[in-house]
């Protein structure tokens, strides 16, 4: 038994729930209107009590914010907007005090243009760090080296006037892209995982970390076969490319390699990467968390996409099992890059309520780890901001047609009555949405069938089931916009049945359980799950789930 308990929390990672915090919309405690570490260390007991295991920290390290903290200027500090070092070390001490891991950002497939490497790099072509960014010449009529695009619009190459060269970068101009291929790099960039190893954090989340190697010899993306065809409706030229050589190179596996073997350097560390490629990404991750050898475990966009369908999460969860029999997955339905999923799923007439219920609970049934963004547990939607108003220069390049990532990025709700929402005393740096002040923590928190009780009521339930947090999983047929399955940990069957439609459903149980006795869970105070077995067979209600006990 002790040595089961052990294994256990060495793989803590398996099968936690993490919950994202975006520090600058989180918890203002100085009164510049964005959110700081102090803050945030203040509402980390809301965070305990929604029974998560693990908080997660997008980027506070100092930056001059040109994508929101995602240019870093230094690895090693964090921002004056969000406090100290010390103030870190702080927020560390109350969260482990709570039993909560805490996993950090590290985004280290570029910097900010301002970095001190950087700074070097572009000083001349032969400094000592002059290699550490992706240089190359212009063509001979002075073009961009290669046809590559940035994700943000536009080519991925930047003419600098002092070296006479192109520097590439995937997002932002402002947002050089590293050199992986330089041994130099990877090490200094290593020493700045160490160094956050080494103050006490539980892991990692890697941001964009299929894009840190580039092809050595630049060659050019094909297009897409739409683009060929002339059927291709993206907004961005980014989508009109298939990304073989700018990103999701086979080299970046030995770097992952060396990022595994530090952190196995420290007890119970663990890292889950994020993977964006849209045309292989559960290939992908698979490579990235098969073998033992790299990452714990990823995450990719194919659930955080507009489709809502039974077929379609258990194609992804099939998919992904099929291909990476012995990885491990991360789940998220939501996080601050994409709108708030009760906004894309709902339907015209239906309860974003019902949605985020439904939502929590599908979730929490899934096998693998799982995510959830700050607000979610509150059935937050996405906001609607004035152009204005806007600050992610996605959203303001791409305006209208596309409104940038700002709505799901507005600042938390603590006291509905109370000034911005008890976020913060002064104007926030993103606008609180009067829409939103009616589903604040202090109304949620003594309504039983809140969203808010709703997530503690099914988060409690994954956690008191081991079969819901490292059991196997089997479909089961159903027909309609059902999904069915079992999850299994060695005597303990849960049957998990969900109806995605926007009408009641029905589902005869199929003959291996049929005969069985189904134990519903008793978890509905909040209004969740509503699923009810007469006769062999289970009604669903319009958006309504089911979770028991088969035997």
């Amino acid at each position: 038994m002790a040595d089961e308990n052990a294994e256990r929390r060495s793989e803590w990672w398996r099968g936690c729930v993490i919950y994202q915090v975006y520090p600058r919309s989180f918890q203002d405690t100085t009164g510049n209107g964005s959110g700081d570490l102090k803050g945030i260390t203040s509402r980390l007991a809301h965070i305990a009590s929604l029974g998560v295991d693990a908080v997660w920290l997008s980027p506070f390290f100092k930056s001059p914010m040109a994508d929101m903290g995602y240019d870093v200027s230094d690895y090693r500090d964090v921002d004056p907007m969000f406090g100290t070092l010390e103030d870190f070390d702080a927020l560390i001490a109350e969260a482990h005090r709570l039993g909560l891991r805490l996993i950090i950002d590290q985004v280290i497939s570029h910097s900010s243009d301002k970095h001190e490497w950087f700074v070097e790099s572009r000083a001349s072509r032969d400094n000592a760090k002059a290699d550490w960014y992706v240089w190359a010449d212009a063509k001979p009529d002075g073009s961009a080296p290669n046809n590559w695009q940035s994700l943000f619009g536009g080519p991925a190459w930047e003419w600098d006037a002092t070296r006479r060269q192109y520097y590439m970068h995937n997002f932002l101009a402002a947002q050089p892209d590293l050199n992986f291929h330089n041994p130099e790099v990877q090490d200094a960039l290593l020493d700045t995982v160490r160094f956050w190893l080494e103050r006490g954090v539980d892991g990692f989340r890697l941001d964009t970390v299929n894009y840190y190697v580039h092809d050595r010899w630049l060659r050019d993306n094909p297009p897409l076969a739409a683009s060929v065809a002339g059927t291709n409706g993206a907004t961005s030229t980014y989508a009109f490319q298939e990304h073989l050589f700018d990103k999701t190179r086979p080299e970046n596996l030995e770097f992952l390699k060396r990022f595994r073997a530090l952190l196995d350097e420290y007890p119970d560390r663990a890292a889950v990467g994020e993977v964006g490629d849209e045309e292989r990404s559960l290939q992908t991750l698979a490579a990235y968390v098969s073998g033992g050898d790299k990452l714990q475990m990823c995450y990719t966009f194919d659930l955080l996409s507009p489709q809502f369908s039974a077929a379609h999460v258990r194609g992804c969860v099939e998919a992904f099992e099929t291909t990476a029999p012995d990885g491990w997955v991360c789940w998220a339905f939501s996080n601050h890059d994409v709108v708030r999923h009760v906004s894309r799923w709902t339907r015209p007439g239906e309860s974003p309520d019902a949605m985020a219920k439904f939502s929590i609970a599908l979730l929490s049934c899934l096998r693998g780890s799982i995510c959830l963004y700050q607000g979610e547990e509150l059935g937050l939607e996405e906001a609607e901001l004035a152009y204005e108003d806007l600050r992610d220069p996605v959203g303001i390049r791409f305006w209208p047609v596309v409104k940038g990532r700002d709505g799901c990025r507005t600042p938390m709700l603590w006291q509905a009555d109370a000034e911005n929402a008890g976020f913060s005393t002064a104007k926030p740096w993103l606008p609180v949405p009067l829409a939103h002040r009616g589903r604040a923590v202090d109304i949620q928190d003594g309504e039983g069938g809140s969203v808010l009780a709703a997530y503690r009521s099914i988060l409690g339930l994954r956690r008191r089931h081991p079969a819901l947090i490292a059991g196997s999983i089997r479909f089961l047929e159903a027909e309609g916009d059902v999904l069915a399955f079992i999850r299994q940990r060695e005597d303990e069957r849960l049957l998990c049945v969900f109806n995605f439609a926007a009408e009641p459903a029905s589902w005869a149980l199929p003959a291996e359980i049929g005969d069985v006795e189904i134990t519903a869970f008793d978890v509905d105070a909040a209004g969740v799950l509503g699923g009810v077995v007469e006769e062999s067979v289970l009604a669903l209600p319009p958006l309504g789930s089911f979770v028991g006990r088969i035997g």
